[in-house]
């Protein structure tokens, strides 16, 4: 069975006639003469996976969205926030112990209500996703990456799948949405913004990751010399690139070969 990219076969909804009849002809005159843009079929078990990442990735999102309108409700009764993760157990003596208004005050213990049962969820999903992935290689050797660690190399093992459909890392980059568009006429070539044509989540844990990756890796040296001379977004971006090609390497090989151990024990890339 082949399934068209619907991207690839966009040109069809173009056409003055268009039915089924001449749809069949041109998708079976594509597939004659391999030119058909396929989409990747994922077995049942990584659908399995990506539902589980997913789902946990929505409930995260929507914590998150529950947090910040507990920060709106304090703003706007003009309460300081010293510390910098207000639900920390000193933020939740903070948000017991501030006297508010009768309606801020319900709204504020029912966002936190509804925090914990969030709280109680992605907690198991999580170790959904962990038991799951305890004895895949792949999901063992991208954790050495820097700033990749059990959820974000979750996502990157649901995400792309069978890396063996991607014959280099650039086309992984590529899938990924995080190479320059390219558009060329004649002699005139003009190389855009990243396309973000691809998968959403693995494009967010790339540079989730590299943001967080210290200056003295390489990948943090990336980021730090691109961001000076073009600015910090395309520096973060361009080390998203090269840690994708780390991960392409990991979840083939099941090991990254220019990650050396340091002469304290902790594994670094090389430079």
């Amino acid at each position: 069975m082949h399934l068209a990219h619907p991207l690839g076969v966009k040109m069809f909804t173009y056409r003055r006639v268009k039915n089924d009849q001449r749809d069949a002809a041109d998708l079976a005159d594509l597939l004659r003469m391999g030119r058909l843009p396929e989409a990747w079929i994922a077995p049942p078990a990584t659908r399995e996976l990506r539902g589980w990442v997913r789902h946990r990735a929505k409930l995260v999102g929507v914590r998150s969205n529950l947090k910040c309108q507990v920060h709106a409700v304090l703003a706007g009764a003009g309460v300081q926030v010293p510390m910098s993760d207000l639900f920390s157990p000193g933020g939740q003596k903070l948000l017991t112990a501030t006297r508010l208004a009768p309606e801020s005050r319900a709204r504020v213990d029912s966002l936190l209500r509804l925090i914990t049962a969030l709280d109680f969820e992605i907690d198991t999903y999580t170790k959904l996703v962990a038991g799951r992935l305890r004895t895949d290689p792949g999901y063992t050797a991208i954790q050495t990456i820097p700033g990749v660690g059990p959820l974000l190399g979750a996502v990157f093992v649901a995400e792309i799948g069978d890396v063996a459909r991607f014959a280099r890392p650039a086309q992984l980059a590529s899938w990924a949405g995080l190479t320059p568009s390219h558009r060329e006429s004649d002699t005139t070539v003009h190389r855009g913004r990243i396309t973000k044509q691809g998968s959403r989540l693995v494009r967010w844990a790339a540079v989730e990751a590299v943001q967080r990756v210290p200056a003295h890796t390489r990948l943090g040296q990336r980021r730090d010399r691109v961001g000076e001379r073009r600015g910090h977004n395309i520096g973060v971006v361009a080390a998203a690139r090269d840690l994708v090609t780390l991960v392409f390497y990991g979840l083939r090989d099941h090991h990254i070969r220019c990650l050396h151990r340091c002469a304290d024990g902790a594994i670094t890339d090389a430079a």
